[in-house]
């Protein structure tokens, strides 16, 4: 095992993950609170703004899944130059997709937002949000692919640092410049959008200097005219299929969300408010199948294809009774929990109601996103890209019209659509699971890096 990657468990590499998901939560949940104080009008704008900040993300992230699946395989396969040069190419192709995709939702914020149906009292607070962060997406991009490189070679936890770092200055940012404090003046949305552009500023210089101490590798400035073709081709055999998953996800998301938008304001909010407490539990989910995600790929590295069976199954034992306790203070105390946010009682009442549905949604989410990660793991990434659209277009989008708005049964009939498509993917990608279909694309996935080994002989 090279010195600049370490040797991985599970809980080692889950704790700092979850940590690290928790805070980004907190933070968002933070600026929420802050925001609250304007109005409940101001939350909603923001949680559709946030949307397309998101799904900037997830586009960010083909190129950071594919990269952190191919730099394990090296890994696992003791192929240290080859994992390194994986990650300048992440790091280079990230970078020109920020600034290509900065420049477009700078150009175009009024056309986003009509998108997603907005109501018109709310451009003042979105237009505004959205213009400072997407002028900064380029950062996140070059923040996304660091930090996945970081957890491929097991420095989970130095990625948890930074964020630490970067939500601690984000909320104190946010209560400056929102509130007024320390002489400055209130700049209501505006600051918030500030503060948080400032800390993925500090963020990026923090992540590009524990990469180079950690694993040795350092963005010059040459290497942003020369990308490594075979590595890139790696990245995106793994990171499309991956992403465009992701993507249709949030493209679903964001269809149910204009759903959402249709039946009013007060709904938006009670998205926004009961979504905050969701994303919490998700860290729980998130952190075990990435770090699961990482043995998996190291295991597909080295050859051990009957570990990397019986590595997903011992992860699923654990994590369903972790997921399940994680929810339960949620579905019991939502009110009190939705108190923290509002005083309006619809909105505390109905976001009650639909965290108690989350009771079932969790845990079917954990499964799904579990398999979804193993099999990426092992280079089997078509087959959860095809479910997916299946699932998420064929399923929870017609369930969600049909039940919200066709039944006129509001946020619970949306909700119920997405337990639909969690227990259909889930149950699918199981079965493909345990009859190891995988398993012909594993056994590719270590034919490369042996052949990228043999490259290196003299």
């Amino acid at each position: 095992m090279s010195a600049s990657s370490v040797r991985p468990t599970l809980f080692r590499l889950a704790l700092p993950l979850f940590v690290e998901n928790a805070m980004h939560v907190l933070t968002s949940t933070i600026d929420v609170l802050m925001v609250s104080t304007i109005s409940d009008d101001a939350v909603a704008a923001l949680g559709i703004a946030h949307q397309y900040v998101v799904l900037a993300v997830m586009v960010f992230s083909f190129v950071g899944i594919g990269s952190s699946v191919v730099v394990t395989h090296s890994i696992g396969g003791k192929d240290e130059p080859g994992a390194r040069e994986t990650a300048r190419t992440a790091m280079v192709v990230n970078l020109g997709l920020g600034f290509v995709l900065s420049l477009v939702v700078v150009a175009t914020v009024p056309f986003l937002l009509g998108i997603m149906q907005m109501p018109p009292a709310l451009y003042q607070y979105a237009q505004p949000y959205l213009l400072i962060l997407g002028a900064t997406l380029w950062l996140e991009a070059h923040n996304v692919a660091v930090g996945a490189v970081l957890r491929a070679y097991g420095h989970t936890a130095d990625a948890m640092w930074v964020t630490l770092v970067q939500n601690i200055l984000n909320a104190l940012g946010n209560a400056v410049l929102l509130f007024g404090l320390l002489g400055a003046p209130k700049m209501g949305i505006v600051g918030v959008a500030i503060a948080t552009a400032a800390s993925r500023v500090i963020a990026a210089f923090l992540l590009a200097y524990l990469l180079h101490r950690r694993t040795g590798v350092r963005l010059r400035w040459r290497d942003l005219w020369r990308v490594s073709g075979s590595r890139l081709k790696r990245i995106l055999h793994i990171g499309l299929p991956s992403a465009g998953e992701h993507l249709s996800w949030w493209l679903a998301f964001m269809t149910v969300t204009s759903f959402t938008a249709r039946m009013g304001a007060t709904e938006l909010a009670i998205q926004s408010y009961t979504m905050q407490v969701m994303h919490f539990v998700f860290s729980f989910t998130f952190a075990l199948a990435i770090a699961n995600e990482i043995l998996i790929g190291r295991l597909v590295g080295a050859g051990d294809f009957d570990a990397v069976f019986h590595r997903l199954i011992r992860t699923f034992k654990r994590g369903l009774p972790i997921i399940t306790l994680a929810m339960l203070p949620a579905a019991i105390f939502g009110e009190w929990i939705l108190g923290w946010f509002t005083d309006n009682d619809e909105i505390i009442t109905i976001g009650a109601f639909l965290l108690k549905m989350a009771v079932l949604i969790e845990p079917g989410r954990m499964f799904t996103m579990m398999l979804i990660c193993a099999l990426r793991a092992t280079g089997d990434v078509g087959y959860p890209l095809k479910l997916g659209i299946i699932g998420m277009w064929g399923v929870w989008v017609p369930l969600a019209w049909f039940f919200g708005i066709t039944l006129e049964l509001g946020l619970p009939g949306l909700w119920a659509a997405m337990i639909a498509d969690e227990v259909f993917r889930s149950s699918l990608m199981l079965r493909r699971w345990l009859k190891r279909h995988w398993l012909t694309y594993a056994k590719r996935s270590r034919a490369k890096v042996e052949e990228s080994l043999a490259d290196l002989e003299p």
